[in-house]
Order: structure tokens, then sequence, then C-alpha cells
């Protein structure tokens, strides 16, 4: 919920600096603006609480802990291809194949109730994947719309 409230508000204020500053309505920008901002907010949570997100992968995967810490790289990478128009369009393809990528993780997660922030199993459980689930296809359509088809 956070990350998408982190996007939602964030977008609507670079909305609004956007038209103060340039006169102008810029929705693609302020767009990825806000899924920069949302994806730096989400690598924190790599760094933070590493070990409670190694629970949310498969036993047979190896150096799990490593893989919290690359993908948190990957999401502060995206954030600022994002801002750079040479970058944006192969980021933007690269953040929706991530996007898939990560989406069992966090199936796996809801099913055996990680709550990563606190290592424990005590998360919000299976319900959590029917915000979940159309959240990750919003951050999908949310970066394909502002990056690639209205850029």
């Amino acid at each position: 919920m956070k990350p998408l409230v982190v996007l939602i508000t964030v977008t609507l204020i670079a909305f609004l600096l956007i038209k103060f500053f340039y006169d102008s309505y810029d929705l693609s920008h302020s767009a990825r603006i806000g899924m920069s901002v949302m994806l730096l907010f989400t690598a924190m949570g790599h760094f933070m609480f590493p070990d409670g997100m190694t629970m949310m992968l498969p036993d047979a995967i190896p150096l799990k802990k490593e893989i919290i810490y690359f993908t948190g790289v990957i999401e502060i990478a995206a954030a600022i291809g994002l801002q750079l128009k040479q970058f944006q369009n192969l980021t933007a393809w690269l953040l929706i194949v991530f996007f898939i990528i990560i989406l069992p993780a966090n199936i796996k997660g809801a099913i055996d109730q990680v709550n990563f922030q606190k290592g424990t199993y005590n998360g919000l459980g299976v319900s959590y994947l029917w915000f979940r689930v159309p959240l990750q296809i919003l951050f999908i359509l949310w970066v394909y719309l502002s990056s690639i088809k209205f850029s």
C-alpha cells in the first residue's frame, strides 16, 4: 500500500510543480517522476530488510541476500534510467520484465504470510494477493504508458 501512496502522491505533486514552473501539463513526465521515487522508496526496503525479503524467495535459490541487494540496485538504476531520455525506453521495457519476474516472489511471500519488515511469518497472507497482483499490473501499465506509449 505504501508504494502506491508514494507513486500517486509524488506523481500529483510533480504534475502540479511542472504546471507551476513550466506552465504546461505533462502527465507522462510526472508519472515517470512518481515511478522513480516509488522505486527509490521500495529499493530502501531491500537494504533495510534483506533478511525478511529473503524469506520470499524459494529455498532452492542460492545467494538469497545477494539477490535481494541486487534487485534493490536494479530498482535504483531503473529510477535513474526512467529520467534519462536516452535510456527511458530501454529502462521501461526492462522494468516491465523485472516486475513480471518478481511477481512470483511476491506471491510466495503472500502465501507464506511473510512480514518482510519483521522477518516473521505473520504477514497479511493470501488475501494480500487481491491487492498485490493488481498493483503489479498497475505498475506495468504505469511504466508502459508513461515511458513507452506516451513519452
